[in-house]
């Protein structure tokens, strides 16, 4: 009977035979344009943080200045588990759609602080604490949006493709990265000369966030809702979004926390440090590093539906195997190879080949955390751990990184990253498939 009832209360599955699948792609394209924009808004802020490092802080030495705003990076983090805490709560309580509107126009007002912040030269002091308090608002919009947007994605998916389609949500997350790395392009080699992005133009990419941020809110206001999340609406409201009931499930918090400490700490040092690492430790200059970066990230972004279409078929675990042994291997040589490239091909080689790597884990990240939980707490259950384990682990790497170069050891941050990947390997060899032990299979998705 339950999928009776959830084709008759949801409006995607109300919708005659032949438009549920439209609906459906519509629905994906929608939150995944939604979620491209509002990770936009967080990246950015590590995109130009070489170029306005400098209009926030007393001036000094690069690597000082680099060091605070990493600081300010790595206090955003902190709002998310607040983050996914609340708007996992929202999105279990009300509705997946309420939250994701709300956690983007939170995330547009942080941009636009940004932009409008005075610089250190101006108002002194000041400047820094507003930079922290946008960065903090950002922090707790960006926090909920991961688990929403997992749940979301895999709920709208069939359970035949809902690897592929889950993979969607870290193909716009890195598009997100793409595109604040492509605006920097466009303003460095066509509109703008260094000199003054150093001075002002670095306020351009938050104005833009801003801006597409009122395209992501008329999308997000247009979604339909998942039709599992409709179904369990007669459940008593009490039992959804409830920290009681995600005590039911500590073996699927701590997956989600173990897969995470690795993941996280991988894909954050292949995206938003490496351009710093290319720079600061690899010495090659802004304009090549960034050419580099977008080129290797364009690569990523294509292989998460790849790997996503994989994990349909031959399942999770064997990616996430691979993702942990591989990176647990492969990162101290890798790192240590891309500190001394002379050549940005020779850095793109090597970035592209973690990427691989890394698409085991980022890939089939909102998937196989979304099959671990109900639909009463999923959102709650993918987005409030792992928001507390990326803010520990994913939040601190630019700061750990510069903090080992500070003192001389570099290499400590490798064998770190080495280190916390192995974590998520050995989680990956002790659990079970989670494509046949999937909670969304009593969600009376279609198979199609």
């Amino acid at each position: 009977m339950l999928p009776v009832m959830v084709l008759l209360a949801s409006p995607v599955a109300a919708a005659a035979p032949e438009q549920i699948s439209r609906r459906r792609l519509r629905a994906i394209f929608s939150g995944s344009v939604g979620n491209l924009v509002e990770w936009y808004d967080w990246y950015v802020f590590s995109a130009f943080s070489l170029y306005f490092s400098a209009s926030f802080f007393p001036s000094g030495d690069t690597t000082a200045q680099l060091l605070q705003t990493a600081g300010i990076f790595a206090l955003g983090f902190l709002m998310r588990p607040i983050g996914g805490w609340m708007f996992g709560r929202i999105a279990d309580k009300v509705g997946r759609k309420q939250s994701m509107t709300l956690s983007v126009l939170l995330m547009s007002l942080g941009s636009l602080l940004i932009a409008l912040t005075p610089t250190y030269q101006t108002v002194g002091i000041v400047a820094p604490i507003l930079l922290l308090t946008a960065r903090l608002l950002q922090g707790l919009s960006v926090g909920g949006e991961y688990g929403v947007s997992a749940t979301y994605l895999s709920e709208m998916a069939t359970r035949r493709r809902r690897g592929f389609y889950s993979s969607f949500l870290y193909f716009t997350l890195i598009g997100a990265q793409l595109l604040a790395l492509g605006i920097q392009l466009v303003l460095l080699k066509v509109l703008l000369t260094e000199a003054e992005l150093l001075a002002w133009g670095w306020r351009i990419p938050f104005v833009v966030g801003a801006l597409l941020s009122v395209v992501a809110l008329y999308l997000r206001h247009n979604l339909d809702e998942t039709a599992p999340f409709v179904a369990q609406q007669q459940e008593s409201e009490e039992l959804r979004g409830s920290l009681q009931v995600l005590r039911r499930y500590p073996r699927s918090v701590l997956k989600v926390i173990g897969l995470t400490v690795g993941g996280t700490l991988a894909f954050y040092t292949l995206t938003t440090y490496m351009q710093k690492f290319l720079v600061n430790t690899a010495h090659m200059t802004r304009s090549a590093a960034t050419n580099t970066c977008f080129l290797a990230l364009l690569g990523f972004a294509a292989m998460q539906p790849l790997f996503g279409e994989l994990a349909d078929r031959i399942g999770r675990r064997p990616l996430l195997i691979g993702f942990g042994l591989l990176g647990a291997v492969g990162s101290v040589p890798l790192l240590t190879a891309l500190s001394h490239v002379t050549r940005p091909a020779t850095a793109l080689g090597l970035l592209l080949l973690a990427s691989v790597v890394v698409s085991g884990y980022t890939s089939i990240s909102a998937v196989v955390k979304s099959e671990l939980f109900p639909v009463q707490v999923r959102a709650l259950g993918i987005g409030l751990p792992h928001a507390l384990t990326v803010a520990v682990f994913g939040g601190t790497a630019e700061y750990i990184a510069l903090w080992c170069k500070g003192i001389g050891h570099e290499a400590y941050f490798y064998w770190y990253v080495a280190g916390c990947i192995a974590i998520s390997l050995l989680v990956s060899l002790l659990m079970t498939e989670t494509q046949h032990t999937s909670f969304h299979d009593f969600d009376g998705q279609p198979a199609a």
